[in-house]
């Protein structure tokens, strides 16, 4: 008997036992069927596009059975779960392993950098603590430094040896200069009083009532225990040489230069070597080039300190300096022979560390040195380790931006021994330094500094001026020049123009002079010419002013 074929959906399905083609072939086909030729290679079984089509009714084809049964699947399907205020549940992302490498390394940077940035924070809360005044809180502050009368800011900055166990007066500042700063236009100067300038001490002192300058901090510190009365005493005697009022101090000890540009690697100097000297030599410093040996051969100098066996020997010019050579380089002043270049002792010497505390600057705001996390982290230790100051911690961040903010070519330097403008002698008994007024007579300094600080472009710029008389007015050129020179205007010269003028005329011969041109524009009302007058006038000036016949009826 034969087994009944289960169906499924009325379809019955081919047993597996059958032959190709059994039950296929008794079997009628349908009426109006045509075989189907098999198609060529390249061809189609029906023309793609027809619209209608022959098939017989009643008949189904595979095509129609897959779209039958995938749309029983789709509705098999569980609908999707909808989430609360519309909003659909997001598909998580299907991430790369490349991509979480990435991941995991900015991660990695991130950490790294919150520590670095933390670990330099605390070191410089911790340092800040060290060397200013006040809660560390300030540090968060943008506090302006105090001012005075010309909206300066000065600066005493000495430096002494107590720190250097071999040093014989560790008490004694070496260093003495005033760094006088502008934080609204930008612009810095700095001055260096002799350590050997004679003053009268007020007191009793080691030296009697009076000596030299250096031994002012440590007369009123009582060798350095009271470190604030002692910088306050030379504050206030610097203060009444200068005709300054010097709000803050620096004080600084023997290591500060070494270790500053240790921290930095090296800094670079001009060298220039005084009367016309070819650079600078001290043989003060040759011990360094021994080896500890006391009676080393002049070859062994040579060869650990080539190329003349002298630590501190440079040419004229740009000198990469490491911290050992900048150290040296400012105490040097050629006080033993051999020696050339620093013909002028202490002075050169004060000349020089100027220029190494502007390389430090320059090297410290470098890109390299901000970027480098090394470098940060042992600038700030020399720093705590050797800086005693009065500055308050709300006034670091004005500080910081000052020593950013002002343009090289901005911070000058003042002398007080400039040949035919010498306000500083020396003096003929224990080395001392006087002014060149006379013994305690400090008039012709404290103009000279109230002129190079005044707050007035045109006092500050002293540029020459000559006045001609254009009109047939007598003695109008002097009047002129009389009410000019009490505003504080430099008059070199008064005359008569060669011809008359209906309008004042201003010529402009030299440059650099921005205060005064703009003070003279606004004076007379009329734009400078930069124009060679006709006429010849001396090339020492920077204007001439030719006043014309609108001055007379003023």
């Amino acid at each position: 008997m034969r087994k009944q074929t289960n169906s499924v959906d009325g379809f019955v399905p081919r047993r597996g036992t059958s032959a190709l083609g059994e039950h296929h072939e008794s079997a009628a086909p349908p009426e109006g069927f045509r075989p189907m030729e098999r198609p060529q290679i390249g061809e189609t079984a029906r023309n793609i596009g027809d619209e209608k089509s022959n098939k017989p009714v009643g008949v189904v084809s595979r095509s129609e059975i897959d779209a039958s049964l995938a749309g029983i699947d789709d509705e098999e399907q569980p609908k999707k779960r909808r989430w609360p205020f519309g909003k659909k549940r997001r598909t998580a992302k299907v991430v790369s392993k490349r991509q979480k490498i990435i991941k995991r390394v900015g991660i990695a940077v991130a950490v790294v950098l919150v520590l670095i940035l933390g670990f330099l924070a605390i070191r410089f809360i911790l340092t800040s603590g060290k060397v200013f005044q006040g809660n560390i809180l300030g540090l968060f502050q943008h506090q302006p430094l105090k001012m005075d009368a010309n909206g300066r800011s000065n600066i005493l900055v000495f430096g002494t040896s107590e720190d250097d166990p071999g040093h014989a007066a560790p008490y004694l500042t070496d260093s003495i200069m005033v760094i006088s700063v502008d934080q609204n236009n930008k612009n810095a100067y700095m001055m260096s009083i002799p350590r050997d300038l004679w003053v009268e001490y007020g007191q009793a002192c080691l030296s009697g009532y009076e000596g030299k300058i250096n031994e002012v901090y440590g007369c009123n510190s009582d060798l350095g225990k009271r470190e604030k009365a002692g910088a306050k005493a030379l504050r206030q005697k610097v203060g009444s040489i200068l005709g300054l009022d010097i709000q803050y101090y620096a004080h600084v000890n023997y290591s500060v230069v070494r270790d500053v540009v240790k921290a930095l690697g090296t800094i670079t100097v001009n060298i220039e070597g005084s009367g016309g000297d070819p650079g600078v030599m001290d043989s003060n410093f040759d011990w360094k080039c021994m080896g500890g040996n006391a009676y080393a051969s002049y070859a062994t100098r040579v060869k650990n300190c080539p190329p003349n066996g002298h630590f501190i020997d440079y040419p004229n010019g740009p000198a990469v300096l490491d911290a050992e050579h900048a150290l040296y380089l400012a105490q040097a002043r050629g006080d033993r022979a051999p020696t050339y270049g620093l013909g002028r002792s202490n002075f050169d010497r004060e000349i020089n560390q100027q220029k190494i505390v502007k390389a430090i600057r320059d090297k410290a705001l470098s890109v390299g040195t901000l970027t480098n996390f090394g470098k940060v982290a042992n600038l700030m230790d020399a720093i705590g380790n050797n800086l005693r100051t009065n500055f308050q911690t709300g006034e670091v961040r004005t500080l910081v931006d000052l020593g950013q903010d002002i343009p090289a070519d901005q911070i000058k330097s003042l002398s007080f021994i400039e040949a035919g403008n010498e306000l500083m002698v020396g003096a003929n008994f224990s080395g001392a330094v006087v002014p060149a007024a006379g013994m305690f007579e400090y008039s012709g300094i404290q103009a000279f500094i109230a002129k190079k600080l005044s707050s007035d472009p045109v006092i500050r710029e002293e540029a020459p001026i000559i006045i001609l008389n254009g009109t047939e007015t007598a003695g109008l050129a002097q009047q002129e020049s009389d009410k000019l020179s009490t505003k504080g205007y430099t008059i070199i010269a008064t005359d008569n123009s060669p011809s008359n003028f209906e309008k004042t005329t201003i010529y402009q011969l030299k440059k650099n002079y921005p205060g005064t041109k703009k003070a003279l524009v606004n004076r007379y009302g009329v734009k400078v010419s930069t124009q060679k007058p006709t006429f010849p006038v001396s090339s020492e000036a920077a204007f001439v002013v030719v006043l014309g016949s609108d001055r007379t009826a003023q």
